[in-house]
């Protein structure tokens, strides 16, 4: 996706009712994120580039500022071009641009100047270069061919195209250095407004001859729509593919080639290359694969699934009746319709949604009815639990349980500064508080901002002097109170800043001057509960300080209904939410994806064998994806594979995306490369003045398997020659007893390559651990039963920027014939990129770990795991040489 797709939903603020189309959604945030900050940071960024914490030392970052799809990727004269999509003013999305870099080995990377510019007309999207050698295009001349890029033109409100999406073309002369803007762009207009990311190639023709061939997506529609043409200029249609396998999101950044199996020029087949968001294997953002045919017109893949059955077992609810069959409905009053849930279940798609697919049979549990505002919960009738695991299917918005809290009722306690509530006519200036530049007092408190506040005014700093905006700054302090309660409690909204952005944007607690408690917002409009433990303040004088020096998005705190409490703050559960009822108390919960897309859930309930138990499915969010779907209910004996899990992906973990091949390749190579982050939360990852980073260089290939022709990759092998010689190595085999166990310091690093083989023997678990310090650490393992090599980031450093950040990550990986499990493992300061039996399985993971922390450490649980061989291999850093550092500045 080119933006947030938080916001791609209809939903309600008040009774407004508005309906945002999805692409448009991610075109309206460029103005809000656009700004989002380089300050400070980025001032000092030539004297530090390279040496920040989180900076990878041989992945390719800008100096500064927003990336995100590598785009453009084409091999000329001996030169590699990455372009990318980039935003040259700040460190959030927004102003689309192709940014540039060019390498003469893949791993030396040196940034150039801006390449292709946003203007008051259109944002640049992603799309592709190719080298129109026989100036097919008439752009170039015979003796001084161009390079061509093929992008998506994002038309703002100035441009008579407005709200569109359409292929465009810009040619360069001087070997990609400078490009120019073709006069007759668009040159291919659906009137869509989510027809983007042009991959084009040259197909020769069986029977001699050939011609261009792009593929673009209809993102919505999950469609990629194949064009020919002979001159770049015209096209014509010759075909579209899909839905197909994982649709649970846009698709976008599609891609077509051949590869010979195993190397064989006689057994040739096609990839095809969709990237999904959301809606990937583990969660947010992926690439998925099919292999297949193509003839010049249609891609016909072999790889697609065919719908599933329902699990074996006992139905305990399926909705096909056209009622709800004993459920208890509880729909929140007051709504234009009887919302979320209505009295009977949805047919399927509710109108204003995005289409709903998945489910099973005539009917399913479908809180979309009057939009996402309306809240409610249904419950199922009681049964007996007497099955170990319980399936079903589920969908829709990514908001999980947090608590048994679902009102905004405040705790017991003592209520200060009167929650704000000023008598008209005044302000806080006259009850006490001081405050500096934008938040003096006088201009608080606000009437405006935020959600879930209570009463009718409370602080917000976006609402204050004499401009609103997210660039107001300033400090605004309250009168004394006394500590009297062993907790503090507020309600709180708006943004948040990292320690490594420069920016201060938080709620202060003050007890003799100095700062000894501090919270923020969560990047939201909801003001949610939150709080301190201040039992060791008790009796003493305090403050509240609110204090925003931040600009750009988000660069804002809204603050109500501060407290002295006897309790810790219960933050509200903002959850759209299925549950297991045992005894009164939730045991068991799931949510969905982000998607309208129905997916397999299950729950091991083995141990409540015998007891009552009900289901209870909770919508509790007013706000982007806030419903929940859910259909079949089937106790089973065994669990229900999830179909995400099934299909063919690039990689198993959360930052591989909108991954393509280089154009123009010597020797016919194939290598692709990919955005390392995720949309779900890659505007918050805590890295300053520049934010994202590229995977490594992978050269891809197919090979035969036992379910057909699959993609193996490696890294490029430029990548390992940046290592000199093994600094640690056990060449002997030996037992890993149950434990974790640190390696010797010289096994020690943060910019290495890992060689790992092991037998799991009688161990659960086992693996190793990298980027650890003794109380932290990245952890790679084998799970035996599950069949499953997983990466788990959930104590690996940095991971409260965001909730969706914490993960487990795994890839189904079968022993070999000995056994054995080979990892190459690929550590990056701020990043782990596993390849599994030579390439078959992939997970590319972000961490931010704790600064020094580069331990190396072997594990096993539950028995004891055999090591075979282990080999650690320091990198040199390839990134941010000084012949590397840009002689010349964004535009």
């Amino acid at each position: 996706m080119k933006g947030d797709t938080s916001t791609m939903h209809q939903r309600k603020f008040g009774r407004l009712q508005l309906c945002t189309a999805l692409t448009v959604a991610g075109l309206s945030l460029a103005t809000v994120l656009a700004g989002a900050a380089t300050a400070t940071a980025a001032a000092t960024a030539a004297n530090t580039a390279g040496d920040e914490q989180f900076r990878p030392a041989y992945h390719y970052t800008p100096q500064q500022n927003w990336m995100n799809d590598p785009n453009g990727m084409v091999f000329y004269k001996g030169v590699y071009h990455l372009y990318y999509q980039h935003n040259p003013s700040g460190n959030q999305w927004g102003n689309m641009s192709w940014g540039h870099a060019t390498s003469t080995d893949l791993v030396h990377w040196k940034e150039q100047p801006l390449a292709i510019a946003t203007d008051d007309q259109q944002d640049i999207f992603s799309g592709s270069v190719v080298v129109d050698k026989n100036n097919s295009s008439g752009l170039g001349t015979a003796e001084n061919p161009p390079l061509v890029a093929i992008f998506t033109s994002a038309y703002k409100d100035a441009s008579p195209y407005k709200g569109l999406q359409a292929q465009s073309l810009a040619y360069s002369l001087d070997e990609g250095k400078t490009w120019t803007k073709y006069s007759g762009n668009p040159v291919l207009n659906r009137n869509s407004a989510n027809f983007r990311d042009p991959k084009v190639f040259w197909y020769d023709s069986p029977g001699g001859g050939g011609y261009w061939v792009m593929t673009a997506v209809e993102a919505t529609e999950h469609k990629v729509v194949l064009y020919k043409s002979g001159n770049l200029k015209d096209w014509t249609q010759l075909s579209e593919f899909g839905p197909a396998n994982a649709t649970g999101g846009l698709w976008e950044c599609p891609d077509l080639f051949p590869l010979a199996v195993d190397g064989d020029p006689a057994n040739v087949k096609w990839v095809m290359v969709v990237n999904i968001n959301p809606g990937g294997v583990a969660g947010g953002s992926a690439g998925q694969y099919f292999v297949g045919n193509f003839d010049g017109t249609t891609f016909t893949s072999e790889t697609t699934k065919a719908s599933d059955a329902l699990p074996a077992g006992t139905p305990l609810a399926g909705f096909n009746d056209g009622t709800y069959n004993g459920w208890t409905v509880n729909n929140e009053p007051g709504n234009w319709k009887d919302g979320p849930f209505a009295g009977a279940p949805a047919s399927g798609t509710i109108a204003g949604q995005n289409a709903v697919t998945g489910f099973a049979g005539a009917g399913l549990i479908n809180s979309f009815n009057d939009g996402d505002w309306p809240l409610g919960s249904m419950t199922s009738p009681q049964f007996t639990v007497d099955s170990d695991y319980l399936n079903f299917l589920v969908g829709g918005g990514q908001h999980p349980r947090v608590s048994d809290k679902l009102d905004n009722t405040p705790p017991p306690g003592d209520l200060l500064f009167n929650g704000f509530e000023v008598p008209d006519g005044s302000t806080l200036a006259d009850a006490g508080w001081t405050g500096t530049g934008d938040l003096a007092p006088v201009f608080q408190p606000a009437t405006s901002g935020g959600d879930f506040y209570i009463g009718a005014k409370r602080i917000n700093t976006f609402d204050t002097a004499g401009a609103p905006g997210d660039d107001r700054q300033g400090s605004l302090t309250s009168p004394s109170f006394t500590v009297n309660r062993n907790f503090m409690s507020m309600l709180v909204g708006g943004g948040h800043r990292t320690a490594g952005s420069g920016q201060t944007l938080e709620a202060q607690l003050l007890v003799n001057g100095n700062v000894v408690r501090s919270l923020a917002g969560d990047d939201a409009g909801a003001l949610n509960w939150k709080g301190w433990d201040v039992s060791e303040f008790a009796g003493q004088q305090a403050q509240l300080r609110i204090v925003d020096q931040a600009t750009g998005g988000w660069g804002h705190l809204t603050l109500d209904h501060v407290m002295l409490t006897d309790q810790a703050a219960v933050p509200r559960s903002d959850e759209t939410t299925v549950n297991l009822v045992v005894d009164g108390k939730v045991v068991r919960s799931a949510t969905g994806a982000n998607s309208e897309v129905l997916d397999w859930a299950s729950w091991n309930v083995s141990e409540f064998r015998g007891r009552q138990a009900s289901i209870r499915v909770v919508d509790n969010n007013r706000f982007g994806w806030g419903h929940i779907l859910a259909d079949e209910f089937v106790a089973s004996p065994q669990p229900a594979t999830p179909r995400v899990q099934t299909y063919d992906w690039l990689d198993y973990g959360r930052d591989y995306y909108a991954s393509v091949s280089f154009n123009n390749m010597p020797q016919s190579k194939r290598i692709m490369l990919g955005w390392m982050n995720n949309w779900d939360y890659a505007n918050n990852i805590p890295t300053s003045p520049w934010r994202s980073s590229m995977s490594l260089p992978r050269e891809v290939a197919l090979t035969q398997t036992a379910n057909g022709p699959r993609l193996t990759q490696k890294a490029v092998q430029q990548v390992d020659g940046l290592g000199t010689r093994e600094s640690y190595a056990e060449k002997r085999a030996r037992n890993i007893p149950a434990g974790t166990h640190a390696l010797p310091s010289a096994a020690s690093g943060d910019v290495q390559r890992i060689d790992v083989t092991f037998a799991p023997g009688s161990a659960s678990k086992a693996g190793i651990t990298v980027l650890g310090n003794g109380n932290k650490s990245t952890v790679i393992g084998y799970d035996k039963a599950a069949g499953e090599l997983y990466i788990d980031r959930s104590n690996s450093g940095s991971t409260d920027f965001h909730p969706l950040f914490v993960s487990v990550d795994s890839a189904p990986v079968t022993v070999d014939a000995s056994g054995n499990v080979t990892l190459r493992i690929y550590v990056d300061r701020s990043s782990v990129e596993v390849f599994a039996q030579n390439g078959l399985r992939t997970i590319t993971d972000q961490v931010f770990p704790e600064q020094g922390a580069n331990q190396v450490a072997l594990f096993a649980e539950g028995g004891t795991a055999r090591l075979k061989s282990l080999t650690v291999t320091p990198l040199s850093r390839s990134m941010f040489l000084a012949a590397q550092v840009p002689t010349k500045n964004r535009k």
